[in-house]
C-alpha cells in the first residue's frame, strides 16, 4: 500500500493540464498588465483630449459643472479666430526661423564633433575632461542664469536671439553624452581602416560615422527641437520687443487676455485652440519618427 501511495503522489501531471495552467497564467498576467497600462495611458492622454475639446467649445461650456466632455455644437472657427487675435504667424516664424532651426542645427553639429573627440580619438585626460563636462549637467540653470544675463548684457546681445542660439555652437553636455555613448558602440576597426587609407578625422566622422548614427542623431535633434520649441524662460529673459516673441511667449500673452473673462469673450477656447496648434508639430514629428526615436533611445548609453 505504501508503494502504491508513493507512486500516486509522484506521478507526473499530464501535459495538457500543464499547458492549460500555463495558458491561464499567461492570460492573467496579460489582464493585469493592461489593467495597469490602460488607466495610466488614459491619465496621460486625457489632458491632451481636454485641451482639444475645450478648443471646440465656448466660454459657457468651459465653465459648466459637471464638465462637458463632448462639445456640442463644435466651434472649429476658434482655431482661426484665436490665431488672429495676436500676430501668431510672426511668432511662428520667429520660433522656427530665428530660434528652433538654428539651435537644433548648431547643437547637433557641435555636439557631434565634441562627442567624436571624446569617443574615437585617444588623447591624455580625455575621460577626466569628459566627466567634467557631464558634471556640468548637475548645475541648475537658475544658478547660471544671472551670470549669463550679465555676460550677454555686456556683449550687447539683449533683445536679440543671439543669447539663445550662439551657445548652441559650443555643444550641449547631455547631447554630447548620448552621442559619445553611441559612438563607442561602433567598431574601432572602421576608423582604423579609414585612417590607413589616409582619411582625416573629419572625413571619418562625416563619411563613415555619421551615416551609421542616424537613429542617435534623430533622438538628439528631437530633444533639442522640443527644448527650443517649448522654451519660455529664455526668451522671457532676453527678449523685449514683442515682434521678436516666439510662440511660447505669444501663448503667455494670450493667456493674460483669456484670464480677463469680463473683457475678453471666449478667451479659454481661443487659448486652448492656439495651444493645440502649437503642440501639433511636436505630436506629428513624434508620430512619424517614433520608430527611429525608440531605436535611438535603446541604442544610446549601451557602453560606458
Amino acid at each position: 500500500m505504501t508503494t502504491i501511495a508513493s507512486e500516486s503522489t509522484t506521478r507526473p501531471v499530464p501535459r495538457h493540464y500543464r499547458d492549460t495552467g500555463n495558458r491561464w497564467q499567461t492570460i492573467l498576467l496579460e489582464v493585469i498588465k493592461y489593467a495597469v497600462l490602460v488607466p495610466l495611458t488614459l491619465s496621460f492622454a486625457f489632458p491632451l483630449y481636454w485641451m482639444i475639446s475645450s478648443a471646440l467649445k465656448v466660454d459657457s461650456q468651459v465653465y459648466t459643472m459637471p464638465p462637458i466632455l463632448l462639445p456640442f455644437p463644435i466651434h472649429p472657427e476658434n482655431f482661426i479666430n484665436g490665431w488672429q487675435i495676436l500676430p501668431f504667424t510672426q511668432y511662428a516664424v520667429n520660433s522656427v526661423v530665428f530660434y528652433t532651426v538654428p539651435a537644433v542645427a548648431f547643437t547637433v553639429l557641435s555636439s557631434t564633433i565634441v562627442a567624436y573627440g571624446f569617443s574615437r580619438i585617444r588623447w591624455p585626460g580625455r575621460d577626466t575632461i569628459f566627466w567634467l563636462v557631464v558634471m556640468t549637467m548637475m548645475l541648475p540653470w537658475a544658478v547660471t542664469m544671472v551670470p549669463l544675463f550679465i555676460t550677454f548684457k555686456w556683449l550687447g546681445w539683449l533683445d536679440t536671439y543671439r543669447p539663445l542660439v550662439v551657445p548652441a555652437l559650443f555643444s550641449h553636455p547631455y547631447i554630447v553624452f548620448l552621442l559619445r555613448q553611441f559612438f563607442m558602440t561602433l567598431p574601432e576597426e572602421l576608423s582604423d581602416a579609414a585612417r590607413i587609407d589616409g582619411a582625416s578625422e573629419f572625413g571619418i566622422l562625416f563619411r563613415i560615422i555619421l551615416p551609421l548614427t542616424k537613429p542617435a542623431l534623430a533622438v538628439v535633434a528631437l530633444f533639442r527641437f522640443l527644448w527650443a520649441w517649448n522654451d519660455y524662460l529664455g526668451p522671457l529673459i532676453y527678449l523685449r520687443d514683442e515682434n521678436r516673441y516666439p510662440l511660447a511667449l505669444g501663448i503667455e500673452q494670450l493667456s493674460r487676455r483669456a484670464n480677463d473673462v469680463g473683457n475678453f469673450s471666449n478667451g479659454i477656447p481661443y487659448l486652448m485652440a492656439v495651444s493645440t496648434l502649437v503642440a501639433l508639430p511636436i505630436i506629428v514629428t513624434f508620430f512619424f519618427a517614433q520608430r527611429t526615436f525608440i531605436e535611438g533611445i535603446s541604442l544610446t548609453g549601451m557602453k560606458g
